[in-house]
């Protein structure tokens, strides 16, 4: 990574881009919040390198990145998408990926095709607590990370402040490669334009200007070489306004270089040679050590060359990244994957989408081996049935191969390990499926996923749409696994388990784009019923009909049992006025009738009945008349009685930033939680703040929306889990 700027490749022919060796691939997450500008990043890259003839626009749905038909009603990214460019001998696939937090599951499936992560931060807004969070989460899988300032060319662009939030959200190890300059105004010192103005960047390490067409009327064009910059030397000005900011970067570049004498004999005041800098620069981003900046405009093509650069020359090759571990269909481990286009075919579905024409579309990363057209594999994947996908296996062949530019698909004859490509028309395919050969079956370990916490009860909207439903559901969820599909046995709703509003809009666009009716309902609390206190019952069931008659009498009496209880039978008749064998008819009644309910509709819970006299007939006795009388029992009990409605109670921890525990707390007791404990974590340096974790025992129905509600309340930096603790009486509001 000189900083120099380069004239950037040759324009690509149709023809989709293809490389048979490893090394000769980068595959990049770009991620960041909504409005960052990642999709309109991706269009100035790809036109910078010549992939594209003409930049797309959010507004007409015409980039690459936002093709899905979500993605334009929303107006924001909704997937993931792929597209490769080529750098030189490079390729480097570029995966978009959604900024809204309602889509972590797409940005986690694009970090696992990846092998770096791009973050994405605006000039105007900052950085958000979300993408501190997700680069600790970068940081702990050891990705490579970079930072590109986008929006320079806005009014209120502040490059200096947001890259200052950046050191302090992700750490002194993030350092500019190269500083934005105004056009010809003389620099201050540690300064930067503010009125997006920036037209060119000066390179810290090779002290050279590139000047960009900073143009409106350049930029609108949205040719190809709209970004290419020009070159000339800084002037004397220039550089003394930045020597500082130079000095601190080569010290840094310096730390990380694995010749332990460099830096005392840069203290000195040798002078170190640019090859030797540039190389420990690239061993040090590539190991996730050092992290590089560089400013950028998508409007105006600013930092797309230098971008282009650090990718292709300071983000790793797939052969530099661990080994990926792997099971047979046993589950018994195998040697670890390296990605060696010999070895053993193993690839992952890292995203699924139904096409009307082509079934199936799979997003595949190849981890190792080389997949050829025509070829017969083994798709499979085992462990997330507590999701709502079971394990399966089955034999597919694939027929052609694709390489993706966002939805359009272009024919290869190969993937090699470490490539992504794209698979279409597999039968039983789904997102986290593991595709390998027929003949040695492996399984890779999907990728953590976050829990949905945002039901959303739905319907058919007619009787006719009922069957389409639960088919297109079965489709919607084989390309989603943050998507949880529940038919509550208690409220008989089906739930669809989101992790927002976004979300669930757009799963429910996908059902209505394939000509599904379905309306969404009100969420049921699954609530219980059970006793507040004592009571008797009398059944009587006496009928004569045609001749036959049916005779049962028996009475009962009720106590309600501690919370948790369960369900207790006792026989306290004498003097055999109930035989045995109708006893336990008269408790098979009870039991249906408690299933069903007897205030509300819902289960009856905590109970102690006892049966303590009655009376048979000796002919129209039976044991369906005393099941009918058992009911009628508990019925008349309840009618003179007092039933306590039951509601469920959740253990929710939430986990947010120490300044915002206050606020939560507040907000748990307005919902009726109570409050059980409060601890700190992180803290261990820069790169990990403080956060606080609130633990609290809060009703389910106050928890409906709380997946919504807690990331306004948080600005989307707050997370919770819950688990079932129990039921407990709904209060009484009188």
């Amino acid at each position: 990574m000189s900083g120099k700027p380069s004239n950037g490749p040759a324009p690509s022919t149709a023809a989709a881009p293809v490389v048979v060796r490893p090394e000769l691939l980068r595959n990049v997450a770009l991620v960041g919040p909504s409005g960052a500008g990642k999709t309109l990043l991706l269009e100035a890259l790809l036109a910078a390198a010549g992939a594209i003839t003409r930049k797309g626009t959010i507004e007409d749905g015409t980039t690459v990145g936002d093709s899905d038909p979500s993605s334009v009603k929303q107006g924001r990214s909704v997937g993931l998408a792929v597209a490769p460019v080529m750098v030189g001998e490079v390729k480097v696939n570029l995966v978009d990926t959604p900024g809204y937090a309602d889509f972590i599951g797409e940005v986690r499936a694009g970090l696992r095709a990846a092998d770096g992560a791009l973050f994405v931060v605006s000039a105007v807004d900052g950085v958000d607590p979300a993408s501190t969070a997700l680069w600790a989460e970068c940081e702990h899988l050891g990705m490579p990370r970079a930072v590109v300032i986008t929006r320079l060319d806005h009014p209120r662009a502040d490059y200096a402040g947001t890259l200052a939030a950046c050191r302090t959200a992700f750490g002194e190890s993030v350092l500019p490669l190269h500083v934005p300059l105004d056009g010809g105004r003389a620099p201050q010192a540690g300064g930067a334009p503010r009125d997006g103005s920036a037209v060119g960047l000066l390179s810290l390490l090779t002290g050279t200007v590139a000047e960009y067409p900073g143009t409106a009327e350049a930029a609108g064009a949205g040719a190809a070489d709209a970004g290419v910059p020009g070159s000339r030397p800084a002037s004397p000005a220039e550089a003394a306004a930045w020597e500082a900011a130079r000095g601190e970067l080569l010290e840094g570049i310096i730390a990380e270089s694995e010749d332990e004498t460099l830096m005392e004999r840069y203290l000195g005041g040798e002078e170190i040679g640019l090859d030797t800098v540039i190389a420990d620069l690239e061993t040090a981003v590539a190991r996730g050590s050092f992290h590089p900046v560089v400013p950028a405009s998508a409007v105006t093509g600013l930092g797309t060359a230098e971008i282009l650069e650090v990718l292709s020359r300071g983000f790793p090759s797939p052969p530099e990244r661990p080994a990926v571990p792997a099971t047979d269909l046993e589950g018994r481990p195998v040697k670890p994957l390296a990605c060696d286009p010999a070895g053993p075919l193993a690839g992952e579905v890292v995203r699924t989408t139904v096409d009307p024409f082509l079934g199936r579309v799979c997003l595949v990363r190849m981890f190792s081996g080389t997949l050829r057209e025509d070829t017969a594999v083994h798709v499979g994947r085992h462990g997330l049935a507590d999701r709502g996908h079971a394990d399966h296996d089955s034999d597919e062949r694939v027929g052609r191969l694709y390489s993706p530019l966002g939805s359009a698909l272009r024919a290869v004859p190969s993937a090699v390990a470490g490539d992504l490509c794209v698979l279409a028309k597999l039968a039983a395919a789904e997102t986290g499926d593991t595709v390998s050969a027929r003949e040695a079956p492996l399984l890779i370990a999907p990728w953590d996923m976050p829990e949905p916490l945002l039901p959303v009860a739905v319907e058919a909207a007619t009787h006719g749409d009922e069957d389409a439903l639960a088919r297109s559901l079965a489709k919607v969820a084989a390309g989603d696994p943050t998507l949880r599909l529940e038919r509550n046995a208690e409220t008989h709703q089906l739930v669809l388990w989101c992790m927002g509003e976004a979300h669930a809009e757009v799963v429910l666009d996908r059902l209505r784009g394939q000509g599904v009716g379905v309306r969404t309902v009100d969420v049921v609390t699954p609530l219980r019923e059970t006793f507040a206190a004592p009571a008797a019952g009398h059944g009587r069931h006496v009928k004569q009909s045609g001749g036959h008659g049916q005779f049962a009498i028996c009475d009962i009496e009720v106590e309600p049992l501690p919370r948790g209880g369960g369900f207790e039978f006792t026989d306290r008749v004498v003097g055999g006025a109930i035989p045995k064998a109708y006893i336990e008819s008269v408790e098979k009644g009870v039991r249906a009738q408690m299933a069903k309910g007897l205030a509300e509709g819902f289960p009856v819970v905590d109970l102690r009945v006892t049966v303590v006299g009655g009376k048979t007939h000796s002919v129209d006795s039976s044991d369906a008349a005393f099941q009918a009388a058992g009911a009628l029992a508990l019925r008349e009990a309840a009618a003179a009685g007092r039933i306590q409605l039951l509601e469920p109670v959740s253990l929710v921890t939430i986990t947010v930033p120490e300044a915002q525990v206050g606020a939560v707390m507040s907000d748990l007791s307005a919902r009726r939680g109570r409050l059980t404990g409060t601890t700190t974590t992180g803290g261990q340096g820069a790169d990990s703040p403080v956060s606080g974790v609130v633990t609290a025992e809060v009703p389910d129905a106050e928890l409906v929306r709380y997946a919504v509600d807690l990331r306004s309340l948080t600005g989307g930096a707050g997370q919770f889990r819950r688990e079932y603790l129990r039921h407990e009486p709904v209060p009484h509001h009188g």
